[in-house]
């Protein structure tokens, strides 16, 4: 890999000497991976105290969208409640600043719950400042039980992510240098160090996560704030939402509640894929 920034103003040690809480600068492309992460933190250097590993999310976005305009970007989401509120806030700051429409790319698995695929209609009517993209893998619902059963879901979930989701984001990422994603660090242990801008060694570009900081509280309290739509499981007892096989309710659970037990709920996995190796 060989890719070099058409930023100029990029440090050429990649910010690997940034700690968290440190005012963040903008990273060139690594030359070498670090073996043991496969990111690596980034600092954000705007000279603003409200840009950073804290700095509150409205902001980062207003700041992301504006410094990387040049830049093919792509905000990926599957329309939980994170998602949504991210698009609200992405949508208001290109709004303001006169920005260029976003791509926000969600990868259909072919197993959406009928309430998910009436939240991306009631978005794309919604928002009419981003253009929402479908990837899909190229192998269809019936071509998967033909090759692995009926039950691929539940025999072998890695599979079936990687084939499902992996796979057409790995075919339609190279396109892109800016990830936008709506991780939190409370979501699941494996995200409980995310920063908010750091290289992805796996997709080989800047990966941007605005909400890291964030609790689930506060999301739902945005979404409700700012009358941002969502999807109506989650007030159904989904804290969490993904195909209709694998996700259950999770009795006593309210869209406040920091909960992933319903997705995959006869295992103990709690990543599809995308973000981290599984």
């Amino acid at each position: 890999m060989n890719y070099q920034s058409t930023n100029t103003n990029l440090p050429t040690d990649g910010g690997q000497n940034s700690t968290p809480g440190q005012a963040l600068p903008i990273v060139e492309t690594p030359n070498e991976p670090n073996a043991d992460d496969a990111s690596t933190s980034p600092a954000i250097n705007t000279g603003s105290p409200e840009i950073g590993e804290s700095g509150e999310p409205q902001n980062l976005v207003a700041w992301g969208l504006q410094k990387f305009a040049d830049q093919p970007i792509i905000m990926t989401s599957s329309f939980g409640m994170e998602g949504c509120a991210l698009m609200d806030m992405c949508s208001k700051a290109i709004e303001e600043h006169q920005l260029p429409k976003l791509q926000i790319a969600c990868i259909d698995t072919g197993f959406f719950f009928p309430e998910t695929k009436q939240l991306r209609q009631k978005l794309i009517e919604r928002y009419s400042n981003l253009e929402f993209l479908t990837w899909e893998t190229s192998v269809s619902v019936d071509q998967q039980r033909e090759m692995y059963g009926d039950m691929l879901w539940k025999n072998n979930p890695n599979m079936c992510c990687n084939i499902r989701k992996v796979k057409p984001m790995r075919d339609n990422i190279v396109n892109y240098r800016i990830w936008i994603t709506a991780l939190r660090r409370t979501q699941t242990k494996e995200r409980s160090d995310i920063p908010v801008l750091a290289w992805d060694w796996r997709y080989e570009l800047l990966k941007f996560c605005p909400l890291a900081t964030w609790t689930r509280a506060q999301v739902w309290d945005y979404i409700q704030e700012n009358e941002v739509p969502f999807n109506q499981l989650h007030l159904q007892n989904y804290p969490s939402v993904s195909c209709f096989h694998c996700t259950r309710a999770v009795p006593g659970s309210n869209p406040e509640s920091e909960v992933r037990k319903g997705r995959w709920a006869e295992s103990d996995k709690d990543e599809c894929g995308l973000h981290f190796s599984i």
